[in-house]
């Protein structure tokens, strides 16, 4: 949106909400001048709730010359510069589907610079078959965020978009690709989360298949919820191998989930 003033206004009359994020599309194809006239505005308004800027974005990825030698790129790193100086958190949503995107120089020094600024780098990619469908890839991809100072923050199972026929990848495929991928990791690279599906009613883990009172179940727990009160509630769904989303899946041991009950 242009009116940047109802923006502003609106997180005056919530002050619950503290990050604000930019997303898209890809909100980093904007010129640096446009986007330094949002920012101007939004540190200058003061806003006393509001502590973290996000900037969901995959141009680390496909094009890190937006941070290198772009004519914009150095007024774009003195604005998150100037965002890191207010005292606002910086935070790239950094989009990495795979490791091979990692493996040009163009991309290391695009994250230095971005380091450099005060910007803390967290990434992210939906879990797609085909692409990056390997348990072993993602833990050496996580391995070399860590090493160039990022921090994995998220594996995805891919929205109902597109040509999820050709990418989909079942629930329980995507628990056990996570925890393959997540056992070969190191300690510090262990700060994601996953796989996970962003649902209607909020952020829903898929945090494994069990087995209760001879009935085997996914058990999925909120990482974060349209009710804040439904964040860490553990929840049971029954057991379908074909399952790819949270819709494909039906209540154990009652009749609705608890969710839907308010």
């Amino acid at each position: 949106m242009k009116q940047v003033d109802l923006i502003i206004e609106y997180l005056r009359q919530n002050p619950s909400i503290t990050d604000l994020l930019f997303t898209g599309g890809d909100p980093m194809v904007m010129k640096s001048k446009v986007f330094e006239q949002y920012i101007d505005a939004i540190i200058a308004a003061e806003i006393p709730n509001l502590k973290t800027i996000r900037i969901g974005t995959k141009t680390l990825a496909y094009w890190p010359y937006r941070y290198t030698s772009d004519n914009d790129a150095q007024q774009l790193l003195d604005v998150f510069k100037k965002i890191s100086n207010s005292g606002l958190n910086l935070s790239i949503m950094a989009h990495f589907n795979h490791i091979n995107e990692m493996s040009t120089k163009a991309v290391e020094q695009a994250v230095k610079n971005i380091r450099a600024t005060g910007a803390v780098i967290r990434t992210q990619s939906p879990l797609m078959k085909h692409l990056n469908f390997d348990a072993d890839m993602w833990a050496r991809m996580w391995r070399k965020q860590v090493d160039w100072g990022m921090i994995p923050y998220y594996m995805f199972i891919a929205r109902e978009t597109g040509a999820q026929e050709y990418f989909a990848v079942t629930l329980e495929e995507a628990w056990n690709i996570f925890r393959k991928a997540y056992a070969q990791a190191s300690g510090v690279c262990r700060t994601v989360r996953g796989p996970s599906m962003s649902a209607n009613p909020g952020k829903v883990q898929v945090a494994g298949v069990s087995e209760i009172n001879g009935e085997k179940v996914f058990v999925l727990n909120f990482i974060q919820g349209r009710n804040s009160d439904w964040v860490g509630r553990p929840f049971f769904a029954k057991y379908d191998p074909e399952a790819l989303w949270l819709d494909d899946l039906k209540p154990a041991f009652a009749d609705k989930f608890f969710y839907e009950e308010a």
